[in-house]
């Protein structure tokens, strides 16, 4: 599974960060990123959730 953020849809509300802390992380100019391109399968669950939540629908997630 593979999860991007689209920076210019990311408006830094930092749902995704506080949801699954270990994939999402902020990035220098206080955007939202996933740390690596790979999720590990422990944490898909979490992702999804944070994608769910993201008012801008700013990650995608591929698998």
């Amino acid at each position: 599974m593979k999860a991007t953020v689209d920076k210019d849809l990311c408006i830094s509300c930092g749902l995704c960060i506080q949801t699954c802390p270990d994939v999402f992380d902020w990035d220098d100019d206080d955007k939202a990123v996933a740390i690596d391109e790979e999720v590990p399968e422990e944490f898909e669950d979490e992702v999804y959730e944070a994608a769910d939540g993201c008012p801008t629908d700013a990650i995608s997630v591929e698998k």
